[in-house]
């Protein structure tokens, strides 16, 4: 067997690490165990692309592997959980960003032997690669900015925004089809340049409450880049890898667009999340009251309850409330008391947020329920804890149909015998709709820091 059929073959084994790994991953009981087939699998892919005859100088990939390492060795340990969706972003980001450059250095080749037409599916390959890659470079460090709040979280936009945007996209892809019968090198430089241009003011128009449709779209992005890229080196586990991630990112961003009840095209042209919200006020005018409660009600409250159920939400993230919430969920289940979470698909800032949060807690994949599991328990429940959610348990989304969530699935939380809101204040959440759940008579808030309010519930309930 010669060295590029050893090389096929090999290439074929990590491409069915990659397919079993995204088949683990899709439940947190097998997640890890499909992570690391996949890394496996990429294991196999680097040696296996190391000795093709067509490497002829290791220097500089070593020296990159080495940097390389180093850094994602560093972010791993570093980077605390609360942070997994920029770095997922970032990540992202810099797939795309190299499926570019390397789509940039093939047309350059290309272009050293002949200064005519590329050839068509060549030259289909190249300019989708470097078009895409840009666009998900820029967006995602776009998403990047506004995740970490270095940007704003709320839609930016200005005049004549879809026009302007409408006519970057024709220009790009005149010049892209004019590069692809002429070379011309300085021309590709130009494409790249407004296809990052083109990702930024894409993204920047688009509020948090949609980060979650907006990460998994432009990992599908990515993910056709890479592919594309594939046919341009003749490479075929690239090939194969890149439409992986394209069809997963796609169907994961389906899946999170009907989980808000919007289309794609709502998501990323419908500047979502601007409103600053109202006050909550009753027929008459009057501003709807709230009910506050004190850890120390709350923990008796808990404590002679049957079942209790759990929604997390970014709030819980940011406080780093995880290990106190499995902690109280531990001392309720010693008591006797049933207790649940209950997840939201968009809950969080990343696809899966708030299942990755809750596994670094150690919480019993068994005791995670997806929402149409949770939703008929909710009348059952004789208490829930709302702990930093906001928009996915907006009853506004059910039943009113003037409010921008109408339509959106939620956790039906209200449908539960009493419901206590963890918040650091009466402010809306990323879609900027006021939230009639927190007037609810059943309803009593617990103000603070998560953190600090479960570890003073914890204490209470350890008192009782």
């Amino acid at each position: 067997m010669s060295r590029v059929d050893l090389i096929e073959v090999a290439y074929l084994i990590a491409a069915f690490c990659f397919v079993l790994g995204l088949r683990w991953l899709s439940s947190p009981r097998t997640a890890r165990r499909g992570n690391g087939v996949a890394a496996i699998g990429m294991t196999i892919a680097i040696i296996a692309t190391l000795v093709d005859q067509r490497v002829v100088d290791y220097v500089w990939i070593v020296i990159a592997a080495i940097v390389g390492g180093s850094i994602g060795a560093l972010v791993a340990r570093r980077v605390q959980m609360t942070a997994m969706p920029q770095l997922v972003a970032v990540l992202n980001g810099l797939g795309g960003g190299a499926a570019a450059m390397i789509a940039v250095s093939e047309y350059h080749a290309h272009g050293a032997v002949s200064t005519g037409a590329l050839g068509a599916v060549l030259a289909v390959s190249i300019m989708f690669s470097a078009i895409v890659g840009s666009i998900s470079f820029a967006g995602s460090m776009i998403a990047f900015g506004k995740l970490q709040e270095l940007l704003p979280g709320r839609p930016i936009t200005w005049p004549a925004q879809k026009l302007i945007n409408g006519a970057l996209a024709i220009t790009i892809l005149g010049l892209a089809a004019y590069a692809s019968l002429n070379f011309n090198d300085p021309l590709l430089w130009i494409i790249v340049v407004l296809a990052l241009l083109l990702g930024a003011v894409a993204v920047l128009p688009i509020g948090g409450a949609d980060m979650p449709v907006v990460i998994a779209f432009l990992n599908a992005c990515t993910g056709l880049a890479a592919a594309a890229t594939g046919f341009a080196l003749g490479n075929s586990l690239l090939i194969i890898a890149g439409v992986l991630v394209g069809a997963s990112g796609t169907l994961l961003t389906q899946l999170m667009s009907k989980a808000m009840n919007r289309s794609l095209a709502s998501v990323l042209f419908g500047a979502f999340g601007g409103g600053g919200g109202v006050v909550a006020t009753s027929a008459s005018g009057e501003v709807l009251p709230v009910l506050e409660i004190s850890p120390a009600d709350l923990a008796a409250q808990l404590v002679y309850a049957r079942r209790v159920m759990i929604v997390p939400g970014y709030g819980l993230a940011v406080a780093q409330a995880q290990h106190p919430v499995r902690e109280l969920a531990d001392l309720l289940i010693e008591r006797g008391v049933q207790v649940a979470f209950a997840i939201h698909p968009v809950a969080g800032r990343m696809p899966g947020h708030m299942n990755v949060l809750l596994a670094e807690a150690d919480v019993p994949y068994d005791q995670l329920l997806e929402m149409e599991e949770a939703n008929p328990d909710f009348p059952q429940t004789d208490v829930v804890l709302v702990i930093g959610a906001n928009d996915v348990v907006n009853p506004a989304a059910r039943d009113d149909p003037n409010s921008p969530l109408h339509g959106m699935p939620i956790l039906e939380v209200d449908q539960a015998e009493h419901v206590v809101v963890f918040k650091r204040s009466m402010a809306t959440g990323f879609a900027g709709v006021e939230n009639l759940l927190f007037h609810d008579p059943k309803t009593r808030m617990l103000f603070g820091d998560a953190r600090k309010s479960l570890a003073q519930l914890v204490q209470a309930v350890q008192a009782v």
